[in-house]
């Protein structure tokens, strides 16, 4: 926890630095380039020739030491951003058909998760 705390100081020092103080941070953000507000990355976009990024495709791809061994690639970026990673839509089912094999498939159901 301390060394995230660290991390944040140090974030919000850059910005200062960079962007003045007066700057609030959603407004920080969403000026930003970078790996997180960007993310995920699909293979598509880490394989195309024009990268238009601050930061490196390794950088991208593998945001931490653990990812390289552990990598998911999406086939889809974000979906209309926050709302989009909330919205799911589960296209599965009731569980009750999985006990008749005869039964039609429902509509997709959509959850919407609680921050």
């Amino acid at each position: 926890a301390r060394h995230v705390d660290s991390v944040i100081v140090i974030l919000n020092e850059k910005l200062e630095e960079v962007l003045g103080e007066d700057v609030l941070m959603e407004d920080a953000f969403a000026a930003a380039d970078n790996v997180l507000k960007n993310a995920p990355h699909t293979a598509k976009v880490m394989v195309a020739d024009d990268w238009h990024h601050g930061y490196t495709r390794q950088q991208a791809a593998f945001p931490l030491k653990w990812v390289r061994d552990n990598k998911f690639w999406p086939s889809v970026a974000r979906i209309d951003n926050v709302r989009g990673d909330k919205q799911l839509i589960c296209s599965c089912p009731p569980i009750e058909s999985y006990a008749d094999v005869n039964a039609e498939p429902s509509a997709p159901v959509s959850l919407e998760l609680q921050s």
